[in-house]
């Protein structure tokens, strides 16, 4: 569906580089709708579930419970946010029919999809910096390591701005691009073990949580600042990277297809 033109080398990296700056400019010119309300829901969950239940919860995996919640939530902001953005700006670019400029143009589809997806990434990791930054005001956060912490965010960003894109796809109408995060993505995310662990539940219900990607990643990043996890961390990584190399494969067929692209 795209024309076969040669470009140069360069042109493909400036192509890229444009699409990126646009994601994140278009994100961040209204920060006030896209990072700060995140961190205000965010602070509201450590007031309600660390403050006020906390406390009658007691320790969990030998920490406080607001300790135990914080990479959990933070983890949230970032999925829900990478998902968001990219959801939304695709879906946009398809209702205003600008994406027809990027579709003429001679830019390889992986370069679309990583434009987008890379746009999704910048706006998960801020809003998981500005959520870090207000955990701090109630809980001390000591990071057990630095190298998985900053690839789990980084992978889970990728991989829900992929699903997003996907999503934005398939869409037709707004309500579209709010199906799955509210039937899937929300009843997965507060299924995951941000609020708990899975150690609580009965053996039967253990073993369906194992079935839910979400826990694998935040039980990941929960290694990463505190040094605990449910699941081990190289199946946990193993289950990210084989969604992420599944989810861009699916975007870039369905880029070569047309899917929700063409007329």
């Amino acid at each position: 569906m795209k024309a076969n033109l040669p470009a140069p080398a360069g042109s493909h990296w400036m192509a890229f580089a444009t699409i990126v700056n646009k994601e994140v400019n278009r994100f961040m010119r209204i920060w006030l709708q896209t990072i700060l309300p995140p961190a205000i829901t965010m602070a509201l969950y450590f007031v309600i579930f660390g403050n006020l239940i906390g406390p009658r919860i007691g320790k969990m995996h030998g920490f406080n419970y607001m300790q135990y919640i914080a990479p959990g939530i933070i983890m949230m902001a970032v999925i829900t946010n990478a998902y968001a953005n990219v959801v939304s700006s695709l879906f946009g670019a398809k209702f205003q029919r600008h994406i027809e400029e990027i579709l003429v143009a001679p830019i390889p589809d992986i370069l679309i999809v990583g434009g987008f997806v890379a746009g999704g990434v910048a706006r998960g990791i801020i809003v998981g910096a500005a959520v870090t930054l207000v955990a701090l005001f109630f809980t001390d956060l000591q990071v057990h390591s630095y190298a998985v912490t900053i690839s789990v965010v980084i992978l889970t960003a990728v991989l829900f701005s992929l699903a997003g894109y996907i999503n934005a796809l398939f869409a037709k109408k707004f309500d579209d691009i709010s199906i799955v995060p509210t039937f899937i993505l929300t009843p997965l995310t507060y299924l995951g073990g941000v609020f708990y662990s899975i150690d609580l539940l009965p053996e039967f219900w253990q073993r369906v949580s194992l079935g839910n990607p979400i826990l694998y990643m935040v039980n990941a990043f929960r290694y990463g600042v505190l040094g605990v996890s449910d699941i081990d961390l190289t199946t946990a990584f193993a289950v990210i990277l084989l969604f992420i190399v599944a989810l861009f494969g699916i975007s870039l067929e369905l880029m070569r297809r047309g899917t929700g692209l063409r007329s």
